[in-house]
């Protein structure tokens, strides 16, 4: 596919990398590595051990010259950072240094990546329930854009989530309902918006019709300047909402399977695409789970109204379960706080402490101790019910 390079109105400084994110910052980082021949390039796509990535159109081998001539496309090996570990390879969004001077001709190869420059933020999920590693999706994202289809009931649950890892990659999470033609009438759309907000406070709800126009003006003006990843499941809508952003079809849909209403993987690798009101978008393949990782902090500002209440429970490790004076059950009682969204607290913690628990050992060893002391005191409590015996 071809990227869309960027346009003189999509930047005040076109000819140079700014349109795809460059600034004094990641210039700063690059300094050790100038006057070396090499040149900064953003890579747009990753694919079997070789990146392609925008460049100054002057990389000839010598310094980079970011206000003076456009950019192009390069292909580059990335075996000189290989890594064993999945959280230091290359991904898309990722600002690299390349020798545009070793390309191999007969691998149609146009450089090498010498190194990475040191990343921002990283959008991470756990690759598997059953393993600790954890896979990289994007890399110096400003947005998260959690797409989410109205053609389908809201999962609150999925929705709190994604936005957990969203926070707690360093983004600032953005909430699309992508369909919202299908969704009728306008009050039965607020509606759907409330809920989706309530699963996420402080975050930012947008319904948006890729088929009518309806919120895509608003969404565009939202990413305008920044980078931004685009994610869901498959069938979502994300490839037809990143055609409408940027204006081409630049991205391939399917329909959706006629026999269980699921989405079909169009979108097979994570390519990064110039918007025209200004930043960059990285749409992603459709994700069928998404597994916590290490997001205690992101799980803190979702859950914010939970944690909230818990700071006013009588006891300070309260498991909100049966304790008396506990400010949780007493919401949940009093239909302050929906029983589901307590249940989807409790699980994603659960399981953002077992991934971390698998790379911990003292916290595995903690885990275990705090187990045992709540079998104790579970036994204590039903003692004291049961009263003396004999």
């Amino acid at each position: 596919m071809n990227f869309p390079l960027a346009s003189p109105s999509s930047s005040s400084d076109p000819s140079s990398l700014s349109a795809y994110g460059w600034d004094e910052g990641f210039a700063e980082s690059f300094t050790p590595f100038a006057g070396q021949g090499f040149v900064p390039g953003r890579i747009v796509r990753v694919d079997r051990g070789r990146v392609d990535a925008v460049v100054p159109d002057a990389a000839d081998g010598g310094d980079a010259v970011l206000a003076g001539g456009g950019v192009r496309t390069v292909l580059a090996d990335t075996a000189l950072v290989a890594t064993s570990d999945p959280m230091r390879v290359p991904c898309t969004g990722d600002w690299a240094v390349i020798d545009c001077a070793n390309g191999r001709a007969g691998d149609h190869l146009d450089g090498v990546v010498r190194a990475l420059l040191p990343r921002r933020t990283a959008f991470v999920r756990s690759t598997s329930s059953k393993r600790s590693d954890g896979q990289i999706l994007a890399a110096n994202v400003d947005h998260a854009v959690i797409a989410v289809s109205l053609a389908e009931a809201l999962d609150l649950g999925r929705i709190e989530r994604f936005v957990s890892l969203a926070w707690e990659s360093g983004a600032q999470p953005l909430v699309v309902l992508t369909k919202a033609d299908l969704a009728g009438d306008p009050a039965g759309l607020a509606h759907l918006v409330a809920d989706a907000g309530s699963a996420a406070p402080g975050v930012r709800v947008l319904a948006v019709s890729a088929t009518t126009g309806e919120g895509v003006e608003a969404l565009s003006a939202a990413l305008a300047g920044a980078t931004s990843v685009l994610l869901g499941r498959s069938g979502a809508g994300k490839s037809t909402l990143a055609n409408a952003l940027v204006g081409a079809r630049v991205q391939d849909v399917q329909a959706i399977r006629d026999q269980d209403g699921k989405g079909r993987h169009t979108t097979t690798t994570r390519d990064l695409l110039v918007l025209p009101s200004g930043g960059v978008l990285i749409d992603t393949p459709g994700l069928r789970g998404v597994g916590m990782w290490d997001a205690q902090a992101g799980l803190s500002r979702t859950f914010s109204d939970v944690e909230g209440l818990a700071e006013e429970c009588r006891f300070q490790d309260c498991a909100h379960d049966a304790e008396p004076g506990c400010a949780v059950q007493e919401a949940v009682q009093e239909g302050e706080l929906p029983q589901r969204r307590l249940d989807s607290y409790r699980k994603l913690q659960r399981e953002n402490q077992r991934i971390v628990a698998k790379t911990d050992a003292r916290l595995r060893a903690e885990i275990r101790r705090d187990w045992k002391q709540k079998q104790a005191l579970g036994r204590h409590m039903m003692e004291r019910k049961r009263g003396p015996q004999g």
